[in-house]
């Protein structure tokens, strides 16, 4: 029987699943999804203040479309012979999706690095709830003014008083100049101090050093610098962009047997940019890699990847939030009504359970606008 094998259980790997089952229809093809986690974590949202909360189980997703499910984590994988190697056992395949995810760059040398928390993962959102759990006038430092570190300084700033350094000249800077105003206030807002061109560079017991050598209380330093795709892509191929991702095309074939999706992936999405390390590309790239697997097997047409606008909203605790079109992310809402559509988005990644039918439908919704989102910068005018 011919069998397709995704890799990695995030959104990437759990889409790429259903749209594999998609496109298998009745047809007689196995599909197995290969990743060590029980549970589809919900990295947009480890951010909020009970992260155990951010996870759906991976069974109640597998099980309704007959999609097994091998719980090990894959070390090798060779292109040559189509197998991989996944805790020590063999696992063959005649199409892989690889949906492995990216991690966070861990800095080197760091005097007390061990000390770093960060909410990367689920294990790593919770070990920092924990400790900030008995103490709730906490200071804390934040390091990266991008989009995970304003998320979680601004939801930080609830429980204590909060630092934020980047080593850059401009509060998110990669955000662009669009929204900056808007942050800049949200931060002066919630008493959340920012310190620009400026990182950690010790971490103790209770302090942190800054670069300028400024020496801070801080009974926690969360690190939110830089992402990289896993590791897996070099096993695939030798042509990496900057952030370790395989190009591919608008099938998301990498290799004639290999396709990619989510943060592994460096896709079109237009002919100026490829998509971003981020949930709401990851999930379309997962439906299409899988069904574009399935597919290929079993001689039926292939999808291209077609994305939808791109948006950004990004979290600012208690001063609301903000939504962005556009490359350029210009200002759509803010405040009030950034932070409801903030939390419809947060529901709306949620995959649905137990229910072949919906989770396969869901599948075949590769591109679609959701209808909360405003169209009109006027419409957030007196909200902001």
């Amino acid at each position: 029987m011919a069998h397709v094998v995704i890799v990695g259980g995030g959104f990437a790997g759990v889409w790429s699943a259903a749209g594999a089952a998609l496109a298998r229809g009745d047809a007689d093809l196995r599909i197995t999804l290969v990743a060590p986690n029980e549970h589809l974590v919900l990295r947009p949202r480890l951010y909020e203040p009970a992260p155990d909360l951010a996870k759906v189980e991976l069974a109640r997703i597998l099980r309704p479309i007959g999609v097994e499910h091998v719980r090990s984590e894959v070390t090798e994988i060779d292109t040559g012979s189509r197998m991989m190697v996944a805790d020590g056992e063999e696992i063959g395949y005649d199409r892989l999706v690889l949906a492995a995810g990216s991690k966070l760059v861990r800095p080197r040398g760091l005097p007390g690095g061990d000390r770093l928390f960060d909410i990367d993962d689920l294990a790593g959102a919770l070990r920092l709830t924990e400790h900030l759990r008995a103490r709730p006038d906490c200071s804390v430092v934040v390091v990266g003014a991008g989009f995970v570190g304003l998320e979680a300084a601004t939801e930080l700033a609830a429980r204590g008083r909060v630092l934020l350094v980047d080593r850059s000249e401009a509060v998110g800077e990669h955000l662009g100049p669009g929204p900056r105003k808007e942050i800049e206030a949200a931060l002066d807002q919630l008493g959340i101090e920012y310190r620009l061109g400026t990182t950690v560079t010790e971490v103790g017991d209770g302090f942190a050093v800054l670069s300028d050598g400024t020496k801070v209380a801080a009974d926690a330093v969360v690190w939110s610098v830089g992402m990289t795709a896993s590791e897996l892509t070099r096993q695939i191929s030798d042509r990496l962009d900057h952030l370790g991702r395989i190009p591919v095309d608008r099938q998301l074939r990498a290799t004639p047997e290999v396709f990619a999706a989510g943060d592994v992936a460096a896709a079109p999405f237009d002919a100026e940019h490829t998509v971003m390390q981020a949930c709401q590309h990851a999930t379309p790239l997962g439906k299409v890699a899988g069904y574009n697997a399935a597919a290929d097997l079993l001689g039926k047409p292939l999808r291209d990847f077609t994305p939808g606008p791109y948006v950004t909203c990004l979290d600012l605790g208690g001063a609301g939030a903000i939504f962005t079109r556009g490359w350029d992310r210009e200002v759509m809402a803010t405040g009030a009504q950034g932070k409801d559509i903030k939390k419809r988005i947060n529901q709306a990644i949620h995959p649905p359970v137990d229910d072949a039918a919906k989770i396969l439908a869901a599948a075949d919704r590769v591109s679609i606008e959701l209808p909360f989102f405003p169209r009109e910068p006027e419409n957030a005018a007196s909200t902001a």
